[in-house]
Formats: C-alpha cells, sequence, structure tokens
C-alpha cells in the first residue's frame, strides 16, 4: 500500500508515523511544499511547544474548541490529551505539566519534539519530499492520483492520502479540496490580539491582571482569565479567548468594536459595591492610592481612579455616594474601543477550513472522495491557547491514520 502524506506539520508527521506503525509494509511519504518542516511546532509556546493541555477530563478539553467541539469529544474517546502525553514519553520526550495544564517537554526546548519526530521517521523509513507542493488530487481507479506544482514532476498514484496542510488564510489555497466537492468554510482569523484605540493605556505596558471578566458590546462573547496590557492594546488568555470564540462575528465588525472590562471578575454587582463600602468605613482616612481593591496593580490603580476623575490623595472617607458608584463602574464596566487587530506571537490560527459536514469524523475520511482523509487545521477546527490546537492535530491525526 501507498500512502500520501500532504503538509509536513504537526498533524502530517504524526499522520505518518501512526500510518507506518499501523501498516509497516506499506510507503509513506510526506509531500512538504516548502524547504522546512514541523515550523510551527518549532515556534510554539515560545519556541518551548505547548504540546496539549493537562485538563482532566475530556468535557473540559473539548470545552476550548470554538468550532468542533462536539465532534472532537467523540474523537479524544480514541485518543486524548492523555494518550498523547503517554505517545511523546514512550518514545522519549519526557514532560511537564506547568501551574496552568499547559504541557511542555522537560527540556523546555521544541527542538526534543522535532528530534522525536524525525526520529521516528528515520527509524520508520518514512520518506520526507520537500518544496513539493500537491496541485491536485484525482480519483483514478479506485486510487489517488495527485499532480504537482512545476510540472517537473510527474504525476503519482497512491492507495490512500491524508491531507494535513494546517490553516489557510485565504480561500484560495483551500480551491483544490473544493474542486473535490467538499464544503468549505471561509477562513478568518482565531487568536489574535486587540489594537487599542486610546494610547493612554497602553502606557501601562505590561502590567498583568489575573483574574478579569472581558465581553463584547452588542454581543453575549465574554470570558475571564488573565489580561495583558501591551504597547498596541490588549492580549493574554482573555482576550485570546474572545478572539477565537468571537473569530467570525469580529472580522464581519471590521475588528472596530468596543469591549468591556471587569477588573474584579466579580459578577455580583453588589458584592463589589459592599466591598468598596467597607473600605471606606474601615479606612475613612486613607487615601485612594494607597488602598488597591482586589489587589490591583499599583499603575493601573493610579490609571484608573485617573478615569474617574477623583484624586488619587482624596480620603476614602470623603468620596461619597457619587464618588463610590464611580469606582464601582470603573473597576466592574470600564470601556474601550477596539481598532483592528495584531497576530499572536507567529502562531497563525484559522477559524474555518474543510467543513466538517465533508468528513466522517469516526474516520477523518472525506464522504464526497474514498480513501482521502484529513487531519488538523485543514478542517474547521481550532483551539484557545493552551496546547488544544496541538492536540486537535494529534487527535485526527491518529485517527486518520488508521485508514478504516
Amino acid at each position: 500500500m501507498k500512502i500520501a502524506i500532504i503538509g509536513g506539520g504537526a498533524a502530517g508527521f504524526f499522520a505518518a508515523i501512526s500510518a507506518k506503525e499501523n501498516y509497516p509494509k506499506a510507503t509513506v511519504v510526506i509531500f512538504e511544499k516548502t524547504q522546512t518542516i514541523l515550523t510551527k511546532v518549532k515556534i510554539s509556546g515560545g519556541g518551548r511547544c505547548n504540546l496539549t493541555n493537562g485538563c482532566s477530563n475530556i468535557k473540559e478539553l473539548s470545552s476550548a474548541y470554538p468550532r468542533g467541539s462536539n465532534s472532537l469529544k467523540k474523537a479524544f474517546k480514541t485518543f486524548d490529551n492523555r494518550h498523547a502525553m503517554q505517545w511523546f514519553e514512550s518514545r522519549g520526550v519526557p514532560l511537564i505539566i506547568q501551574d496552568n495544564n499547559c504541557v511542555f517537554p522537560l527540556s523546555q526546548s521544541s527542538q526534543s519534539v522535532i528530534d522525536c519526530f524525525l526520529e521516528q521517521t528515520d527509524k520508520l523509513k518514512i520518506k520526507i519530499e520537500l518544496g513539493i507542493g500537491v496541485k491536485t488530487i484525482k480519483k483514478f481507479l479506485g486510487k489517488l492520483q495527485l499532480s504537482f506544482f512545476g510540472g517537473k514532476i510527474p504525476d503519482r498514484i497512491f492507495d490512500k492520502v491524508i491531507v494535513a496542510t494546517g490553516g489557510s488564510p485565504k480561500r484560495d489555497g483551500l480551491i483544490w479540496l473544493e474542486k473535490l466537492n467538499h464544503k468549505i468554510e471561509a477562513p478568518v482569523p482565531s487568536l489574535f490580539t486587540f489594537k487599542i484605540a486610546d494610547e493612554t493605556v497602553t502606557e501601562l505596558m505590561g502590567i498583568v491582571v489575573e483574574n478579569t471578566l472581558v465581553s463584547i458590546q452588542s454581543t453575549k462573547l465574554k470570558a475571564e482569565g488573565p489580561l495583558l496590557i501591551t504597547h498596541w492594546g490588549m492580549s493574554g488568555p482573555a482576550i485570546l479567548k474572545l478572539s477565537a470564540f468571537g473569530a467570525r462575528v469580529l472580522s464581519e465588525k471590521s475588528y472596530e468594536f468596543k469591549i468591556q472590562v471587569n477588573w474584579t471578575n466579580v459578577r455580583d454587582h453588589d458584592a463589589v459595591v459592599a466591598q468598596l463600602s467597607n473600605i471606606t468605613v474601615e479606612h475613612p482616612k486613607k487615601i485612594l492610592a494607597n488602598i488597591r481593591p482586589y489587589s490591583l496593580p499599583d499603575r493601573l490603580w493610579n490609571y484608573l481612579l485617573e478615569k474617574t476623575h477623583l484624586p488619587t490623595n482624596k480620603k476614602w472617607g470623603e468620596i461619597g455616594k457619587s464618588g463610590l458608584n464611580k469606582l464601582v463602574n470603573i473597576l466592574t464596566n470600564d470601556v474601550y474601543s477596539v481598532k483592528g487587530r495584531t497576530q499572536f506571537r507567529d502562531e497563525f490560527v484559522t477559524c474555518g477550513g474543510v467543513s466538517l459536514e465533508s468528513i466522517d469524523f469516526n474516520t477523518m475520511q472525506s464522504k464526497v472522495c474514498e480513501n482521502l482523509y484529513f487531519a488538523g487545521e485543514i478542517m474547521n477546527i481550532d483551539g484557545i491557547t493552551g496546547g488544544y490546537n496541538f492536540q486537535a492535530a494529534w487527535t485526527t491525526a491518529f485517527i486518520a491514520a488508521k485508514l478504516n
């Protein structure tokens, strides 16, 4: 049997290794259109490679995917994050689970993962052909015929083909699959940070608030978690989660909208009122600058006081009902205008791709082209930051490589 893997990234290598282990006598070839392999693996997690997430159950794991959640919930019963960790550790990549559940190689280097993949492909005699882009796939006598860009390489026939080319930033990059009658969901960016129009807040760059609740006005989109103020606007898990779950909505808004930041992450308005009222009673002679509710960073608290036009040297016992309301409002409903987005590091993730309607998720086989399978971000699947996108790649590649 001859098996072609299109794409030399995370899903492609995992699919190739798994396919060869399942079919030891098969010829397995990875086609990569560029001259480099495993690019995203190399840069993930700041060069440390966030391989998966250490969350404790499938329900929690699948909830991290704005698109594909229900399908992945079933797929994870076959191969989940625990299976992935066992897979890497059994092949010489010891792992460590951080406090935030992100899973990294113990070496803290993505090279450990790359070396693992290369050792496995060499050991299993999997061929890697670089600089060869697949132009078309055609059905041919029960098999699949691949033609390549450039016209210098003759067409080749394979029994099975797994497409693992990653997310395409433009629809044009998916036309070759659309021509096979696959339904395509138009790609738009996911996992991006927000550019803030109000430049004064960016003077607080570097500040992290660990517990925030951020929502997008005129939508039901909300996310909680750490928020990072940057020199261009806002980032951090809360913002990235919003960008992922709101990918299509925010694209339709041309990335111009307003966000509301609750710096306390307390949803009960009356509870915040009570907390600040207690301060006015217990510390009436203390000045506002010296008592920071909810342990907010100094610079942020002073910035918020400025926005309320309350003097930092005013005493807590002198703010009155009006001052109290101003503080409650700025802490729970601080509004910023977003004017654009920025890519999250170099880790491009797309919302969109081959529709799951065109794929049998039990096998990852195309419903419209027999012997053609899919793995990874080429499908309309994407997760939030935290190792989830790699986990989807491992899971779908593992199932696709069964070649049922």
